[in-house]
């Protein structure tokens, strides 16, 4: 194996590896005692690691390094966890797991542990999609979760197609993309009701033009998801702030009209 430019040896590497086995020690002591832990699998757990994955990306979004290493934490103990209960099912165990990974790690990096060269982030994406390929995959989109939400799905599916050399070669392509869709969407509204003329092609045309503009912010380099959670993270707070304000000045969210609660909404947004 030709490892290329080892780093230097860790200083804190049996601090780190005598924390690791106080948690699976904890962890083997829990399943064994605590009724609540007894109970657990691999499916009860499912939804609360999802869960656990939102809390740490909050965390990220917000800066917040504390509860970042607080919700890290959390997301450790899921992986012991499921190894635990899968060491039960004579399955694998946690060894396995990180065995598993270290050999997948190495094999998608040949430019590290082997005479590869990749000098960019895009060439090392690419090799990555045609090792995938080499390795059993049967197509480039079979590692994109089906259950991730719409949004974060459709990065990843034009992330996987561009490492492939599936792509547009510039951004002004993927904007006349973008303004194609949005006539096609729009062309399929009546202009005097402004209903959709057909809720289904509508629909459709909606879904196209929401893809183009998440290949567009690519280009851009800017992560679509993350823009559209801060712009969530903006409304929450200036709403917030309408409803605190307006509950001062003795009205309620309800009975106020529009031009009254866009007063509030203004102000909301100089803060």
């Amino acid at each position: 194996m030709n490892k290329k430019n080892l780093s230097a040896p860790d200083p804190h590497r049996q601090a780190k590896l005598d924390a690791f086995d106080r948690l699976l020690t904890i962890m083997d002591e829990l399943r064994e005692n605590c009724p609540w832990d007894k109970k657990q699998t691999l499916e009860s757990l499912r939804h609360l690691t999802i869960e656990e994955t939102y809390e740490l990306s909050d965390s990220i979004l917000e800066g917040n390094l504390q509860e970042i290493k607080k919700e890290l934490g959390d997301l450790m103990l899921h992986n012991v966890f499921y190894a635990r209960i899968a060491s039960e099912m004579k399955a694998f165990d946690m060894a396995d797991v990180l065995h598993a990974i270290c050999d997948k790690l190495i094999v998608r990096h040949p430019h590290v542990y082997g005479d590869v060269v990749a000098n960019d982030e895009k060439a090392v994406k690419e090799n990555w999609e045609k090792i995938k390929l080499k390795t059993g995959n049967k197509s480039v989109l079979e590692g994109v979760p089906k259950s991730l939400p719409a949004l974060v799905k459709a990065i990843r599916i034009q992330d996987k197609a561009r490492g492939v050399g599936f792509d547009w070669e510039r951004k002004e392509q993927v904007w006349q993309k973008v303004e194609e869709e949005m006539l096609e969407f729009k062309n399929e509204f009546n202009v005097e009701t402004g209903q959709p003329i057909n809720k289904e092609k509508a629909v459709a045309e909606f879904g196209d033009l929401l893809f183009s503009l998440v290949n567009y912010s690519r280009f851009l380099e800017i992560d679509a998801e993350e823009a559209l959670e801060r712009t969530n993270k903006k409304f929450i707070k200036r709403f917030q702030y309408l409803e605190k304000a307006s509950a001062q000045d003795g009205k309620k969210m309800g009975e106020m009209t529009l031009a009254e609660m866009d007063q509030y909404w203004e102000k909301a947004k100089e803060l």
